[in-house]
């Protein structure tokens, strides 16, 4: 059986980390989701991947090539315009011809057991699969009507307190080569985009039996709004077997499970509690403080008496001295000057709200820094309120508190009135 992966979108909803990568890109303990993805593919025996691009499309196929070394053998596709989930879904028919395949959605964060489950299933039931989740908020999901093992009905997104049931579509399926005529007939929807559930609705109508497969909440996680990431990045970590491979200098202390690459250094006096990972070419501290689930990527500079707390920070960032990062998300080459601070609580302790796409949503995070995009610099003594997002190739100017979104390069400075003198020499 072939693998497909449903990877053209940009993820307008992970701005501003997607506007210089796909949301499928973004990385995790130093691998890119769609690498996680592509690791939880492989033990159940997939060889043979063909990866649906769009989007910053080059970036994808530039880190994962052929796919050979992870010991795959990788096709693309590209979907021109993101016209939705059924015409990329028609968009594999050439891969796939009259087998049935595995698809999956490229925002999830999914297991090798996950996808054992839904490969158990199969061998039950046969084609077409549909995967099913519990989760808390069914309302922000398609929720699926379920009896005795078979899919009764999807509802799109219910209004709050009118939903049937807790379960929803997890995003994982198996299908045969029916579902390619159908995506041909599918109805552009509300959203004006030709959606699989739609399909998948056209599939029952029909008279098809779909089978719904239950899938264990701790082996999925949909990644659709960046503070995602964080919970994302702590489950990536626990999941891994860490080991110290570079220099840790006399003096520093390592605690729980921490992931050093060879070329990394921990200097003297730093504290490190796992798990954690730093990954190469990375220098942390002298005298700093890095708490469980961060993940630092390559050629990362920590400076002197800075605290990192359950944070991603990309590559080639450096965090100068006596700055403190918690529970953000920082993108690559970025510069904070000394004194950098991202407040992560709010004074009166409620869940931090963030704008995504020009309304104000609820984290549901009492603790949430700052999102900032690539390429950020900062001068000394610079404050982000929490879920402050920052666009890439931004400048903050010194002194200044951030507590508002910073559009994609801005510069930012206090307003002061200057005083001019006359010196007289």
């Amino acid at each position: 059986m072939k693998a497909v992966v449903l990877a053209a979108g940009e993820g307008v909803r992970m701005r501003p980390l997607t506007m210089t990568r796909s949301k499928h890109m973004i990385p995790l303990a130093g691998k890119p989701l769609l690498g996680h993805i592509l690791d939880a593919l492989r033990p159940s025996g997939f060889r043979d991947v063909l990866v649906v691009v769009g989007y910053k499309s080059e970036l994808v196929r530039s880190y994962f090539g052929d796919g050979s070394a992870l010991g795959l053998h990788i096709e693309y596709v590209v979907q021109r315009k993101p016209s939705g989930t059924a015409e990329a879904t028609g968009l594999v028919e050439g891969f796939v011809g009259d087998d049935d395949f595995l698809m999956v959605y490229g925002d999830l964060l999914i297991t090798r057991s996950a996808v054992s489950s839904v490969l158990d299933g199969y061998r039950r039931f046969g084609s077409p699969l549909l995967s099913v989740v519990p989760v808390e908020h069914p309302e922000r999901y398609g929720v699926v009507k379920v009896e005795d093992g078979l899919v009764k009905d999807l509802i799109e997104k219910p209004r709050g307190g009118e939903t049937a049931s807790n379960t929803i579509n997890a995003g994982i399926y198996v299908f045969n080569s029916e579902i390619f005529r159908l995506a041909r007939r599918t109805p552009i929807s509300p959203r004006k985009e030709l959606e699989l559930t739609d399909t998948i609705k056209l599939l029952l109508e029909a008279g098809e039996r779909i089978a719904a497969q239950p899938v264990d909440p701790n082996d999925w996680f949909e990644i659709g709004r960046p503070w995602d990431l964080l919970e994302a990045n702590r489950r990536v970590l626990l999941g891994m077997r860490l080991k110290v491979r570079g220099t840790v200098e006399e003096g520093a202390q390592l605690r729980g499970a921490v992931g050093l690459a060879e070329d990394a250094r921990i200097r003297s006096g730093a504290y490190v509690e796992g798990p954690t990972i730093i990954d190469s070419g990375s220098d942390i501290g002298p005298n700093c403080y890095v708490r469980p689930y961060t993940s630092i990527g390559r050629n990362v500079r920590i400076g002197n008496a800075c605290e990192i707390k359950n944070s991603l920070i990309m590559n080639g960032t450096h965090i100068a001295h006596l700055s403190y990062v918690g529970d953000s998300v920082i993108g690559e080459d970025c510069n904070f000057g000394a004194g950098t601070i991202t407040a992560n609580l709010r004074l009166d302790e409620k869940t931090i709200k963030v704008l995504i796409k020009d309304e104000l949503v609820d984290s549901e995070r009492t603790k949430l820094g700052v999102i900032m995009g690539d390429q950020v610099k900062t001068a000394i003594n610079v404050n982000f309120m929490p879920g402050v997002k920052v666009g890439p190739n931004s400048w903050i100017g010194p002194n200044m508190t951030v507590t508002r979104d910073v559009p994609r390069g801005s510069f930012v400075l206090e307003r002061r009135e200057v005083e001019r003198h006359r010196v007289s020499v």
